[in-house]
């Protein structure tokens, strides 16, 4: 296991177990709690607070004639999110056991596009409407200065980087609302590979990242 500083914050550990998250969170906190034994834990903790609520319940619901069928149509029309709580027997050498059938292997099976100055992106096919996308990050390598319209969270999977927030190694992640701007920069010696998920654009402050957004899709 990894040594991890920076962990899960308590609302996606929630989200997660209750199975209200978007595809693309689903799966930044799988890969995160499949590096992490403090935060799997935690999140056997909601899991089994939200069944004894369950257990507890006074009354009883009726269900809808139409139930049965709403979840057969579920099951079988299941994303690939609902499946990365299920125990994966391979594992990837720089990918997390959750990446591998989203990425379609491992580090040299991804399809880069190049986001300029090194930094290079792809896209993940996840549904809803938050974006899941790797980041290669050269080494030493500045991201440009940028806040948030909503949530962005980062987990490190190769290299690390540094913000105002502190310095995130691999199995940290980095959770970032409204309130923070902050310019990542990776460390020198070995580039800096990410997971993250976004769930509205960036916002850049200089001209020529905000130019080009719309054609980025960041």
């Amino acid at each position: 296991m990894e040594t991890i500083n920076h962990h899960l914050n308590d609302t996606l550990l929630m989200g997660y177990a209750a199975g209200t998250l978007p595809e693309a969170f689903n799966l930044i906190v799988a890969t995160h709690i499949s590096m992490c034994d403090e935060c799997r834990a935690r999140l056997g903790s909601f899991e089994a607070v939200g069944g004894s609520l369950i257990e507890d319940a006074d009354a009883a619901v009726p269900m809808a004639s139409s139930a049965l069928g709403d979840v057969m149509a579920r099951i079988s029309g299941a994303s690939r999110a609902d499946d990365i709580r299920l125990p994966v027997a391979r594992e990837a050498r720089t990918f997390p056991a959750p990446l591998v059938d989203y990425v379609g292997g491992d580090l040299a099976d991804v399809k880069w596009r190049s986001l300029g100055g090194g930094v290079r992106h792809a896209v993940l096919n996840t549904g809803g409407k938050a974006t899941a996308r790797l980041l290669h990050i050269p080494a030493g390598t500045k991201l440009p200065e940028h806040g948030h319209k909503g949530l962005e969270a980062t987990l490190v999977l190769q290299g690390a980087f540094s913000d105002a927030d502190g310095r995130f190694a691999r199995g940290d992640i980095e959770i970032a609302g409204e309130d923070l701007d902050h310019t990542p920069v990776a460390d020198e010696g070995e580039d800096c590979i990410c997971l993250a998920v976004t769930d509205a654009p960036l916002k850049f402050s200089g001209w020529i990242p905000r130019i080009a957004q719309p054609f980025l899709g960041i």
